[in-house]
C-alpha cells in the first residue's frame, strides 16, 4: 500500500526552493531604489511635513517555504496552505510558484479541505501537465474524492469522479509510484458504484418495477462485471424475468451464473427459483446476457 507520509517527506526534500531566490532578495535590499524613495512635497494629510514611502523587498522564497513547513508541523494545515500560496503571488510563473502550488494542494488535503485540494490539484495539472509531480497532484485529487465517498444509499458523484481521476493517473503515468495504490482504489470505487446500481435495482424490484430493475442489473453486468455484485445481479435478473414471464432470459441468467460461479449461493437460489416454476438453467446464445459475458470473456 502506498505510504503517503514517506512520499511527503521525499517531496519536501525535492521541492526545496533554490537559494538563488535569497541572493536575489539581498541584491534587491542593497539597491537604493528598493531601500527607500523620498518624495519631495507636502504631506497629503496637510501637516506640511515631507514624508517617505518605503518599498519593502519581497520575502525570500526559502523563508516563505520554511514558514509553510513549520505550520504543517504544527498541524496548521490551513495556515500552511495560505503560506505556500504566497509563493504564487510573490513569484508568479516561477519554479517556486510551481512548488508552492503542489504544497498548497497537500496542505489542503492534510487538513481535510478536500474541495480546496481538488481545485488546487486541478490547477496544478492544468498549468504543469508535464511536470514530474503531476502524478502526485492527480493522486491527491483522487484521494480527496475517495475520502468523501458516501454509503451506497446516497449519490455517488464523488465515487465516479474519483474513479475517473485514478484511471487517468494509471493511463498517463503507468510507471508512477502512485499507480499501485491507484489501481486498488479503482477496484474499491468500482465495487462501490456497482453496489449502488444493485441497490437501486433491488428497490425497483421490491416495488414490482421489473423493467427498471432489469436496467440497473444490466448496468452491473455491463460496467462492473469484475465486482462481487455480479452474482447477485444475475440472480435478480432471473427473478425479474420470471416475474415478467420471460422465461428464456431467466434461464439464461441462471445458466451463466452457474457456469461462472458454480459454488455461489446465489446460483443455488436461482436454480431453486427456476425449478419451482418448472424451468431449469439453459443459456440462450442470442440473449444480451450471453453476449455481454462473451464480450468480457466470462461466458
Amino acid at each position: 500500500m502506498f505510504d503517503m507520509k514517506s512520499a511527503l517527506m521525499a517531496k519536501i526534500a525535492a521541492l526545496r526552493p533554490a537559494r538563488a531566490a535569497r541572493v536575489a532578495a539581498l541584491m534587491l535590499l542593497a539597491s537604493p531604489m528598493a531601500a527607500c524613495s523620498t518624495l519631495e512635497g507636502l504631506n497629503p494629510f496637510g501637516s506640511g511635513e515631507k514624508y517617505e514611502t518605503k518599498l519593502l523587498p519581497d520575502e525570500s522564497a526559502d523563508n516563505i517555504y520554511d514558514q509553510g513547513l513549520a505550520r504543517l508541523e504544527k498541524k496548521d494545515a490551513e495556515g500552511a496552505a495560505k503560506k505556500f500560496s504566497e509563493l504564487d503571488k510573490q513569484y508568479p510563473f516561477s519554479q517556486q510558484a510551481r512548488k508552492g502550488l503542489l504544497m498548497t494542494t497537500y496542505s489542503y488535503f492534510q487538513g481535510g479541505q478536500y474541495d480546496d485540494a481538488i481545485s488546487s490539484a486541478n490547477r496544478y495539472t492544468s498549468l504543469y501537465p508535464s511536470s514530474p509531480d503531476t502524478a502526485y497532484a492527480m493522486y491527491l485529487a483522487g484521494m480527496s474524492y475517495y475520502n468523501q465517498v458516501p454509503d451506497i444509499t446516497r449519490d455517488q458523484e464523488r465515487s465516479q469522479k474519483g474513479l475517473r481521476v485514478f484511471e487517468q493517473l494509471v493511463e498517463r503515468f503507468p510507471k508512477s509510484e502512485y499507480v499501485e495504490d491507484a489501481r486498488y482504489k479503482i477496484t474499491v470505487l468500482r465495487d462501490q458504484l456497482g453496489g449502488k446500481e444493485l441497490s437501486v435495482g433491488r428497490y425497483y424490484l421490491g416495488r414490482n418495477n421489473y423493467t427498471g430493475a432489469i436496467g440497473r442489473f444490466r448496468e452491473v453486468i455491463a460496467k462492473y462485471q469484475t465486482t462481487r455484485h455480479v452474482e447477485e445481479a444475475l440472480y435478480r435478473l432471473t427473478e425479474a424475468y420470471l416475474a415478467l414471464g420471460i422465461e428464456s432470459e431467466a434461464e439464461t441468467a441462471a445458466a451463466i451464473l452457474g457456469h461462472n460461479y458454480p459454488d455461489s449461493p446465489w446460483y443455488q437460489d436461482a436454480y431453486n427459483l427456476l425449478k419451482k416454476g418448472g424451468f431449469s438453467p439453459n443459456e440462450d446464445s442470442g440473449s444480451w446476457i450471453s453476449k455481454t459475458f462473451r464480450k468480457i470473456g466470462l461466458g
